[in-house]
């Protein structure tokens, strides 16, 4: 292999990494299976006293969330993440490890997938297949976040890199047999463990093949279920009813009947039914060229409408139900962008023989180049918008080296704050939502410190002693409020030098060339490290007071 091709693969698992350590916090989203993973690395699975255990030393028994949600995902993530642990010293570093691994399978899948776009378009499509994957934001900087949604990416992107070679090729031979067997099975085990709306890709994707008579329903279709639905319900009622103590539990089916058939997602907003095709896919897909021109072009090539209408028409069954995130649709864009890449291929191999190709490839240039720089502009304001885990963060540098107790509200937990980031073990900490117990004065006597959105409505004496922003806008004239290139903590040093080299820079611009006007950013304050004050008794003891 070529050095080029060998460093273009290595491309999609380096952006990955990259914006894995950049924003090396979570979100609320991703909170169950960060924490379910931290209790199975931290516990082990309680095989003797299971009730006990899980009661005294696992998070969701505590915070169960509306529904439950399934262990399997973090059962796999702890399971292959522990022999690593032991090379690293922080619970913060293990947070990191594990992200990393769901990170680096769904770049393994996707650099699979690169491999069936050489077959059914070329190598040239191929490479740019990994050029316009990798420019992408969303996908590359939730490959490595705990979402539901990103485990069940990895098997929906193996199923569609085995569906795109099986329409590439003769479908009659025993190995597109085998493909597209294995194809329905991942999506049917996608669909039963993880999202059971991949159920709509997968019917979407059986009755077409039905329909161009490509596929056997007693030899491809019925043993790919049966071995899907099978496994799939083994390994989730049994992991499931084991974590949750119920029996029989099966979570997606309750998420399915509680969000859908009851209606409840709709009270998380509802949009309207073109938001997917107007507003998701061409911010998931970035670059313009994909969908206004490589794509259009592909289509003259064979395989691709094959390979495009069944993701079109899960997109269109999907926008049926009210409430829509562009998360739910997220396992089409490696199949959107493989039939881009085509099209792509397509004019890039013909660049010099007319002008029309080559304006298109050199837009096809730009238009990637400018693809790489907005994600990375995302990249860097995502990462400013963690107030949580920078405040806990900013507590162990500045807080006590002996015991204290901290309390963490409803935003901080929201935004970076995970038991992977309690890193100091001799402290307690302590995120109760109890709505009987916060008015309570003698509740806030306990902490000797608190992580607060509203400083006025915690009880007692308290000093803030930091105040944590987060990313609040864009401004063109900065003022006093603004920030020119605010830098996560986290960054340390490097961070650091690199601000203030940016801040030079800005300065003599703005007084020589650009009038006072440049790009900056404001800071919103969104979280306050408050410490208790003692009584007036302990502040100040005269000595005949302490004799």
């Amino acid at each position: 292999m070529h050095a080029g091709d060998i460093a273009l693969d290595l491309l999609l698992p380096a952006t990955v990494l990259l914006h894995l350590f950049c924003s090396p916090y979570t979100k609320v989203e991703e909170s169950f299976n960060i924490q379910a993973t931290h209790d199975i690395l931290e516990t082990g699975v309680p095989i003797l006293n299971t009730t006990e255990v899980l009661k005294n030393n696992f998070d969701h028994v505590a915070f169960p969330g509306s529904v439950p949600r399934t262990f399997v995902g973090a059962l796999l993530l702890a399971g292959i993440s522990r022999p690593l642990t032991w090379f690293l010293s922080s619970p913060d570093q293990v947070q990191l490890l594990v992200r990393a691994v769901l990170g680096l399978a769904n770049a393994g899948a996707l650099w699979f997938l690169k491999r069936a776009v050489d077959t059914a378009y070329g190598r040239i499509a191929g490479r740019w297949y990994v050029l316009l994957q990798a420019s992408q934001f969303h996908v590359m900087y939730y490959a490595s976040r705990t979402l539901p949604n990103m485990f069940a990416f990895f098997l929906t992107t193996i199923a569609a890199r085995n569906l795109i070679l099986v329409k590439a090729v003769a479908w009659k031979q025993e190995r597109s047999s085998k493909r597209r067997r294995l194809a329905l099975y991942l999506l049917t085990l996608a669909g039963v463990i993880f999202r059971s709306e991949v159920a709509i890709l997968l019917a979407a994707e059986t009755g077409y093949l039905l329909l161009q008579g490509r596929i056997s329903i007693m030899k491809e279709i019925i043993p790919a279920g049966i071995a899907g639905v099978g496994i799939g319900l083994a390994a989730t009622v049994g992991v499931d009813s084991f974590f949750w103590q119920q029996f029989p539990l099966w979570p997606e089916w309750v998420g399915f009947y509680y969000n859908t058939i009851l209606g409840k997602s709709s009270d998380w907003g509802t949009s309207p039914f073109h938001f997917y095709f107007a507003n998701a896919l061409p911010r998931l897909l970035l670059n313009p060229m994909t969908y206004l021109v490589c794509i259009p072009s592909a289509l003259s090539v064979s395989p691709s409408v094959d390979i495009l209408l069944p993701q079109i028409v899960f997109i269109a069954v999907y926008s049926l139900l009210p409430h829509k995130e562009w998360r739910f649709i997220i396992y089409t864009i490696p199949t959107f962008t493989a039939v881009a890449a085509g099209g792509a291929g397509w004019f890039w191999t013909r660049r010099d023989k007319t002008m029309k190709y080559r304006l298109c490839s050199l837009l096809l240039v730009i238009s990637t180049i400018a693809s790489f720089v907005v994600s990375l502009g995302l990249l860097y304001i995502s990462s400013l918008n963690y107030p949580g885990g920078e405040a806990l963060r900013r507590l162990h540098e500045i807080g006590p080296k002996g015991p204290a107790r901290v309390y963490m509200d409803n935003l901080a937990c929201q935004t970076g704050v995970t038991q992977f980031g309690q890193v100091r073990s001799e402290w307690d900490y302590d995120k109760t939502e109890d709505e009987e117990k916060l008015p309570d004065p003698m509740f806030w006597q306990q902490f000797d410190y608190v992580l607060a959105e509203k400083p006025e409505k915690i009880i007692g004496s308290w000093q803030p002693i930091e105040t944590v922003a987060s990313f609040g806008g864009v401004s063109l004239r900065p003022g006093d409020e603004d920030d020119i290139f605010p830098v996560p903590a986290a960054f340390g040093g490097a961070g650091r030098v690199l601000q203030n080299a940016y801040y030079d820079l800005a300065l003599v611009a703005r007084k020589r060339f650009t009038e006072g006007y440049w790009p900056a950013i404001r800071m919103e304050p969104r979280l306050y490290i408050l410490k208790r004050e003692p009584p007036p008794a302990e502040q100040k003891q005269t000595p005949l007071a302490a004799a």
